[in-house]
């Protein structure tokens, strides 16, 4: 099986280390991504969502066989797209701390940006739940390995066309919200989980620590997500 890992912000393909090592000791094929805009020497400028989405949808072509996409944190944005460009090519996507962005919204419009990019922010900039497990030298990781995003992919607005995208099944591995809450919001319609709400198939499997469990948890994601693209 083809396993595409879309990294979330300020990540690269690099991030994805120990979830990689683990799918291929399973015996699938994984594509860890570095995304257009992030790599050493790549212009960030004109690079937005959909030149993201756009990249995925393009390796998804070259492959034979079973895709299944994977995407942290704004990653699963990326992810989402991709299933409405290629319904009929991908056979799950596995959310990490993240979900489905719906049609016309944007993944992040409040980070301050400089010269068309996005740097990490100061880690006062987020929340307690998203901190969780992220000790100072968790986190000087995070800051040693962190690229500028592109400003357009933060800001960019969701575009979906295919209605069979809500045939693709979904599994969520939340880190930040217990399944039961995640689950409350599905029933109430909340926005942050509309499109998830509407998708035929949902499994939820809480892996709990921070919003980056490839830094703080990194063996037990890479458990999870074995489990959840063969599961």
């Amino acid at each position: 099986m083809h396993i595409i890992l879309i990294p979330g912000f300020w990540l690269t393909g690099d991030s994805w280390a120990p979830v990689t090592r683990a799918l291929e000791d399973a015996g699938h094929t994984a594509h860890p991504l570095t995304l257009p805009g992030k790599a050493p020497g790549d212009d960030a400028a004109g690079v937005g969502l959909r030149t993201h989405i756009d990249a995925v949808a393009a390796l998804i072509d070259t492959l034979k066989g079973d895709v299944v996409l994977v995407g942290h944190s704004g990653g699963g944005a990326v992810a989402y797209g991709a299933v409405d460009a290629r319904p009929d090519r991908v056979s799950r996507v596995v959310y990490v701390d993240s979900g489905p962005l719906a049609d016309g919204g944007v993944i992040n419009d409040g980070f301050e940006s400089s010269a068309g990019a996005v740097p990490l922010p100061d880690r006062s900039v987020f929340g307690e739940p998203e901190l969780v497990d992220m000790t100072e030298e968790v986190w000087q990781r995070l800051a040693d390995i962190a690229v500028p995003e592109p400003v357009g992919v933060a800001t960019e607005k969701q575009q979906l066309g295919d209605e069979r995208r809500y045939d693709v099944p979904a599994v969520v591995i939340t880190s930040t919200m217990p399944e039961p809450m995640l689950r409350q919001f599905m029933a109430d319609g909340h926005p942050y989980v509309a499109e998830l709400a509407r998708a035929r198939s949902v499994r939820i499997v809480e892996l709990p620590t921070g919003h980056w469990p490839q830094l703080t948890k990194p063996g037990e994601l890479a458990a999870a997500v074995v489990d959840a693209v063969t599961g």
